[in-house]
């Protein structure tokens, strides 16, 4: 039985004295856009090491509550992923981007259809877009 990976929020201490935020996935996921697995996520918030005013407390607070919102989300996409729920705001992304990225690792002949799957749907894709009625409109 597949284990659910849990998505937890910590924190690390930096030479410059800041404290970054980042996620800790056990057991590790598939990173979507490199296709590895992936057990930590930089989320590129700092806070104060030695907060010394009222302000830097409160900062602190406040990117504390953000992360936590980050995780409770990231969490809801790992579990869609993992048990087949679509997640609606990956539908969102655009296909070209990525059928593009594809095509440079593999052989001329994904090129050309890229360029022509590009002319044919107007220079914009998204996931949402594809459907079998309109891949079959291609293929035609």
């Amino acid at each position: 039985m597949d284990i659910c990976t849990k998505v937890t929020l910590r924190q690390r201490l930096l030479k410059s004295g800041k404290i970054t935020l980042y996620f800790d996935y056990y057991p590790p996921i598939r990173n979507l856009k490199t296709n590895r697995m992936q057990r930590h996520e930089y989320l590129g918030i700092y806070l104060y090491a030695n907060p010394t005013n009222q302000v830097q407390r409160d900062f602190n607070h406040s990117m504390l509550e953000k992360g936590e919102l980050i995780r409770c989300r990231r969490q809801e996409s790992v579990i869609n992923r993992q048990f087949g729920f679509i997640d609606h705001s990956q539908l969102k992304a655009d296909f070209l981007e990525y059928f593009e990225a594809v095509t440079k690792k593999k052989y001329q002949k994904w090129r050309i259809v890229f360029e022509h799957f590009k002319v044919f749907c107007k220079g914009k894709c998204t996931f949402g877009d594809l459907t079998v009625e309109f891949c079959t409109k291609f293929q035609e």
